[in-house]
């Protein structure tokens, strides 16, 4: 028999066909084949709101390509991806291969290895309607509120504006933490430390805490020289020392929110960029000798399921490489969320065989980062908890007291292969020495430093993921697109790594936040989310929750309409002291296909227009001048001359504030190569590898 399976991609169409050999045929839809129109809204509002679905432009070729095999196959099975997404593109399949909804040939498996594959197809089961049904629901309701309240944000703000309802409530956060900041009163306050001397020329530092009654906050430099002036001679005598043995249990193994926010901690990489990699990982990518291979599970999960061998291969490394104290006698177990899906395993290596180490050569350096991570993750996630031995401290001088507390590591555990940025390390507590009640110090100095309260950071790709999965906003394969659209979409921007609202996604949350309340509060949309998941457990029809929605939402929009009639908003322009040398008028900066530029705020009478000019360190190496930050067609950053077109010369090589040594030119470093530290002045050649920093050298370890 012949037999057809149909997955998405063709790279993972490459490493199952590897596995299946003669008898099967492995073909790629290359992604979704049905959608609703893009020219209309394609939701039949009066009629139970039935989607209107149509080929996807560009895949009649593909499609025709796959009726052709399926007409000669004697069995055609649906392999695309383990979730709600993959459920709808094989339910849209089916459909147009006129396949029975009631057979059994859809297959899934989470991870593409032989074994997860061959028993994928010895268990065939029918199409989950009730899967494809919430994706239908989703879907309904994002094209609702995007072709409901877009054309309303064009006609009252501008064009090319749009409308979410995941991308709003993220929008809105953004800016509700901007008017924190904005609104944020800082407030003085004071710290006093004690330098006492170690063993050596160690150094260590207890902390003013209060006294018996309590702690004490010192609010300004009155009340702090006070009470220096009180420990003026005083003898400083330890009063308490408290050990403690510390456990810490490793961390569980990555899903999706956890991986993009680790990627972003260790390597900077944003949530698209994990994903795309991971995504690359989980299809399958040319390993020396062995072909295409799938290295990990799938990418898209909330759950912190482990397969039973997927642990015991775990252990059994473990025991080889580590010995049995790094074993515990029983596998860990995580609980999961109550919010999780738990519809698939937790993400991990296919084969912990295949180490890190094994397949660098076979991968980018981004593939292997992130390979790395989930690897050594997995495994470390089976391994026994790291035991701390802490001491607390406590010092008291004329009745004040002082605390400080250290830590050293009495077994590493886990933390022999995988330690977590965000806890801190924890080395040996070296300069302290051994402390008894009854000691009394030799204080070096008293060190009262002057402080001021903070307002809250900012988000960042790695904490508005956390808020966005702790609040069930969206799903694990929302939470990247997302952010990518309030940056492609200029309502928000990175400035290194925070994400600050724009002018114009000031505007736009505004006007949502006054008008469509429901669909930008936190609350409402997670329980949308909690209702989707009811319809995919077969709990509640989607029409029903698609039109209990729509009831409201039609009234809202309606008021709005009418709030707004005959009423134009205009974006707030940010002005620059660049002045147009047309027409006088202050420059302001405005957003392009190619990023920010300067204009005119006379057009259309004035339509002058320049690059904006972004100074860096350092200056030309050929005649003196400032070196200015530009971008390429392409938007690649590279640096060029404020001379030009009198001096011609560019770097794609990134300026120092750093002269050389040799000549007192500007120093440049690479950032295509290895990252060295050069000069670019002809017949200098002086140059130096930079001294890495531990974070660079971790993400290589």
């Amino acid at each position: 028999m012949s037999k057809l399976l149909i997955v998405e991609s063709p790279a993972k169409a490459g490493t199952i066909k590897k596995y299946l050999g003669k008898g099967y045929d492995v073909v790629a839809s290359v992604g979704h084949v049905r959608d609703l129109p893009v020219s209309s809204l394609g939701v039949d509002v009066d009629h139970d709101f039935q989607p209107k679905y149509i080929m996807m432009r560009g895949k009649k070729d593909v499609i025709n390509e796959i009726r052709k095999k399926a007409a000669k196959s004697d069995m055609v099975y649906l392999a695309t991806d383990p979730d709600r997404e993959g459920e709808a593109i094989s339910w849209h399949l089916a459909y147009m291969l006129g396949l029975d909804l009631d057979q059994k040939n859809r297959i899934t498996f989470n991870e593409i290895s032989k074994k997860a594959v061959t028993e994928g197809i010895k268990h065939p089961r029918s199409i989950n309607l009730d899967m494809v049904d919430a994706q239908q629901a989703r879907r309904v309701l994002d094209r609702l509120v995007g072709y409901k309240i877009s054309p309303f944000l064009w006609k009252k703000i501008k064009k090319g504006l749009s409308a979410g309802r995941v991308q709003s409530v993220v929008l809105r956060l953004l800016c509700d933490r901007e008017r924190e900041i904005e609104e944020f009163d800082s407030e003085e306050y004071w710290t006093l430390d004690a330098q006492f001397k170690g063993i050596g020329k160690a150094v260590f530092t207890a902390h003013f805490y209060g006294n018996a009654a309590g702690k004490i906050e010192l609010k300004n430099q009155a009340e702090t020289d006070r009470i220096i002036g009180e420990l003026s001679g005083a003898a400083y005598t330890v009063t308490g020392v408290t050990e403690k043995k510390k456990t810490v249990k490793p961390l569980p193994p990555f899903i999706t929110s956890t991986l993009q926010r680790e990627a972003s901690r260790k390597f900077g990489y944003r949530p698209e960029v994990t994903m795309r990699n991971a995504q690359q990982l989980y299809e399958g990518v040319e390993i020396k000798g062995q072909g295409s291979t799938g290295l990990i599970t799938y990418m898209r999960t909330d759950s912190l399921r482990l397969s039973d061998d997927a642990v015991a291969a775990a252990r059994e490394y473990i025991l080889q490489e580590y010995g049995k104290d790094y074993c515990p006698s029983s596998p860990n177990v995580f609980t999961k969320s109550k919010k999780a899906q738990d519809a698939h395993e937790a993400i991990r290596p296919t084969d912990v065989n295949l180490t890190p180490d094994r397949v660098k050569d076979s991968l980018t350096a981004q593939q292997f980062h992130l390979y790395k991570l989930i690897w050594s993750r997995f495994i470390a996630c089976q391994m026994t908890a790291k035991i701390l031995n802490t001491t607390a401290v406590e010092i008291t001088a004329n009745g004040y007291l002082f605390k400080f507390a250290h830590s050293q590591i009495r077994f590493d555990g886990f933390s022999r292969l995988y330690s977590d940025p965000a806890e801190g390390e924890d080395g040996p507590s070296k300069g302290i020495p051994e402390l008894s009640q009854g000691d009394v110090l030799p204080l070096l100095r008293l060190v009262p430093e002057q402080k001021f309260t903070q307002p809250p950071a900012r988000y960042t790709d790695d904490t508005i993921i956390k808020v966005m999965e702790e609040k069930g906003i969206g799903r694990p394969s929302t939470y990247a697109p997302t952010i990518a659209t309030l940056i492609g979409r200029y309502y928000a921007e990175r400035q290194k790594k925070s994400l600050v609202p724009t002018p114009l996604g000031e505007t736009v949350n505004q006007v949502m936040v006054e008008n469509f309340p429901e669909i930008v509060d936190v609350k409402f949309t997670a329980g949308m989310e909690e209702d989707l998941e009811k319809i995919a457990e077969g709990d509640t029809p989607w029409v029903n929750v698609v039109r209990d929605f729509y009831q409201d939402f039609s009234v809202t929009l309606e008021k709005a309409d009418k709030k707004f009639e005959g009423v134009r908003i205009k974006v707030p322009e940010e002005v620059t002291d660049v002045i147009c040398e047309k027409c006088g008028r202050n420059m302001v900066i405005r957003n392009g296909r190619n990023g920010k530029f300067l204009a005119c705020p006379g057009f259309p009478e004035c339509r002058n227009t320049k690059s904006i000019q972004v100074e860096t360190e350092g200056n030309c190496p050929v005649c003196g001048a400032k070196m200015l930050e530009k971008k390429s067609k392409k938007g690649k950053v590279y640096y060029a001359c404020a001379n030009y077109p009198d001096c011609r010369y560019m770097t794609w090589d990134k300026p120092l504030a750093e002269t050389c040594p040799k000549c007192g030119k500007t120093l440049f470093r690479e950032l295509r190569r290895g990252g060295k530290i050069h000069c670019l002045n002809d017949g200098c050649g002086y140059e130096r590898i930079p001294e890495k920093k531990k974070s660079e050298e971790k993400a290589e370890e």
